[in-house]
């Protein structure tokens, strides 16, 4: 019998603050990233986003009084190319997830020559508003090499917003020019962190990959880090291999538990000796995230109808790169479905190998919306919303890190 160290109990308590912070939130979609920033009393001035079943779901929130969306301004609905920040001068923050589609590992990797691209957007509403921070987060895919120097082109222009290209310069020339005038010594306007962040080791249960980037404006900066990593895959090993308590919580019995993987005893050792997982979380996993809610495949539509947006949707199937979620890990990371099949990959893998599409209500609980959050369009729709969204909880808490130095 092995000596495992216990594990914390996740919390969800909000932060109480003693100062409300202004936001302004570009690129909302179905408002997962302002959700997260609302729960640390983030008051948002204007939510802009331009397409309109995300729109829609907003304002059937706002409609249904739900929980802080009922204390949103109405949604604007169209071009964030359109928007004015002329009455948002000196706001306290701005935050957004530009159009990921040009640097997603499933897209067609347009990047700066993607018409999609909207940094240019998030870089422009740093300079005419000029906020006291920001956070913009977008996909793992802006990190591949091939786009390391628009990579370093974005984080220049968020440090020096003001140095703006001229008339018909080519992004490569204002790169360089940018480089020189930062070499010379040229002081910040913004102090600029990035990181690339799992979703997973911050409680969400999905191991999604994004990156994010955080500034604050040179007058208000204070020494500032990410949070640390609350959850951690080696302490999920424990619960399920060493003490079973991953498999006892959920009354799994030992017949219906995949097999002992190979070499798991070292690997526990290995993890005991470094005492690492201590004050470490486990990874949440599919079966945390949904196991309560009735199964859509072969319950009764009664049992189904207590549930919003619970319906089975025939049709999944697993193929080359294509196999679904393990039950027992975190999810996959949910895909948008711009090519293939709406949802194609965001399927349950049950222990038997068999598989399922999740319902939009277990999306949902995978990206940590509340329940009571509804989501409007058709399912492909739906799915699409879901995919390109934000996890709730792990904006939450970026929030909170940016939100304290604020408040300081």
């Amino acid at each position: 019998m092995y000596n495992t160290p216990a594990l914390l109990v996740p919390s969800d308590t909000l932060v109480t603050s003693t100062r409300t912070i202004e936001s302004i939130e570009l690129f909302a979609g179905a408002g997962g990233l302002a959700l997260g920033f609302s729960s640390n009393d983030v008051q948002h001035r204007a939510v802009v986003e331009w397409n309109s079943h995300a729109c829609n779901t907003l304002r059937n929130n706002k409609l249904q009084q739900v929980e802080p969306i009922s204390h949103w301004p109405d949604v604007t609905e169209g071009d964030v190319r359109d928007f004015n920040y002329k009455n948002h001068n000196n706001i306290d923050l701005i935050t957004g997830g530009p159009p990921c589609q040009p640097f997603s590992m499933g897209g067609k990797h347009g990047g700066f020559l993607d018409e999609r691209d909207m940094f240019p957007q998030a870089i422009r509403a740093v300079r005419e508003a000029r906020p006291r921070a920001f956070t913009f987060e977008n996909v793992q895919g802006l990190k591949r090499a091939a786009f390391a120097d628009y990579f370093n082109y974005i984080l220049l222009q968020l440090e020096f917003p003001s140095q703006i290209a001229k008339t018909k310069e080519l992004w490569t020339d204002h790169l360089v020019r940018l480089q020189k005038y930062r070499a010379k010594g040229a002081t910040s306007e913004y102090h600029v962190y990035h990181r690339l962040v799992n979703a997973a080791n911050y409680g969400v249960p999905q191991k999604r990959m994004r990156i994010f980037f955080v500034g604050f404006r040179a007058d208000v900066h204070k020494p500032w880090d990410f949070p640390a990593e609350t959850h951690s895959s080696d302490a999920l090993v424990l619960t399920k291999w060493a003490n079973g308590s991953y498999w006892e919580r959920h009354r799994v019995a030992s017949k219906n538990r995949p097999p002992r993987p190979d070499g798991i005893d070292k690997k526990i050792q290995k993890i005991l000796d470094a005492d690492y997982g201590a004050n470490m979380l486990a990874w949440q996993t599919v079966r945390d995230a949904i196991s309560d809610l009735p199964d859509p495949e072969i319950s009764s539509t009664k049992a189904l109808g207590l549930v919003q947006a619970h319906r089975f949707q025939p049709g999944a199937r697993a193929y080359a790169g294509h196999t679904g979620s393990s039950i027992d890990e975190p999810a996959k990371a949910l895909k948008a479905g711009d090519h293939g099949v709406p949802g194609g990959e965001n399927m349950l893998r049950r222990t038997d190998g068999s598989v399922r599409y999740f319902t939009v209500r277990e999306s949902a609980r995978i990206q940590t919306f509340p329940d009571n959050f509804i989501f409007e369009g058709t399912w492909s729709e739906t799915m699409r919303q879901l995919g390109n969204a934000v996890p709730v909880k792990l904006a939450a808490v970026m929030a909170r890190g940016v939100c304290a130095l604020l408040r300081e």
